[in-house]
């Protein structure tokens, strides 16, 4: 197993209020990870660490090391590091503009003028997204105007366009219908061949199906920020180490 993301050590503080503690964690490159736990244990904080989207909440202190390869994220510029590591949030929120505009506007950002590259970069991340089939003859139409499922795809295309070696997902289909919901699932079995996804997830049966490991993170004593355990998915479930764990996964508490 190869290591995409080392976490050691790694503490955040909200002003005074702790909300992850001495975390460790190996992430595993082209895996899919999901992070769970109750609500407010730190989840969204955590994977929200990985592109640094933390630094935009005042009164954040960080300690400790997330490498990416040798490189520690908390010493990169946000600006630089947000190319390689894509987000996709719990609602879909594509922007005011056309398809097109919307999965181009990345490059663009990043200083791509070309329009056949343009071109090409839309088609390949909206075919790598699942949505090419469904919008191809309809690019100039208003991102707004699709279904929830087609807009959270177009979000994933968006976040592809940019060439990220790592993808970030919060609850990326908890605001989405059942059909919805599936179809995010086979997309992000697709995306692991090419990308290192970690989805945080609060559907246990999302999490039992769509990942490969699974990372457990719980409040002890009103305290937040604990990782319980992490392991492949199929051995958490199965056969967690922590009764906390066994007791999460099987409803008792959260």
């Amino acid at each position: 197993m190869k290591i995409k993301i080392a976490v050691t050590n790694f503490n955040l503080f909200y002003g005074k209020f702790q909300a992850l503690r001495d975390v460790n964690i190996d992430i595993p490159e082209n895996q899919i990870t999901a992070i769970i736990g109750p609500s407010g244990c730190g989840k969204s904080t955590f994977i929200r660490s990985f592109n640094r989207m933390n630094d935009l909440i005042t009164n954040v202190t960080m300690h400790g090391e997330i490498m990416l390869g040798d490189e520690n994220i908390l010493e990169l510029n946000p600006v630089d590091l947000r190319k390689r590591i894509g987000m996709v949030f719990q609602k879909p929120n594509p922007f005011p503009k056309s398809i097109y505009e919307n999965v181009a506007y990345g490059p663009k950002a990043h200083g791509v003028r070309n329009k056949s590259q343009l071109d090409e970069i839309v088609e390949k991340s909206l075919k790598d997204a699942f949505l090419w089939d469904e919008v191809k003859t309809d690019l100039n139409k208003s991102g707004l105007a699709l279904s929830g499922g087609q807009q959270q795809r177009l979000c994933i295309a968006r976040a592809l366009a940019v060439e990220p070696n790592i993808i970030l997902m919060d609850e990326p289909a908890s605001a989405l219908d059942p059909i919805a919901t599936l179809k995010i699932e086979e997309l992000i079995q697709e995306l692991k061949q090419k990308y290192t996804i970690i989805i945080v997830t609060h559907n246990m049966q999302q999490a039992a199906r769509a990942s490969d490991f699974t990372a457990f993170f719980s409040i002890h004593e009103d305290r937040a920020g604990f990782l319980v355990e992490f392991g492949p998915t199929q051995k958490i479930f199965t056969s967690p180490k922590q009764k906390i764990t066994e007791d999460y996964i099987s409803g008792r508490f959260g």
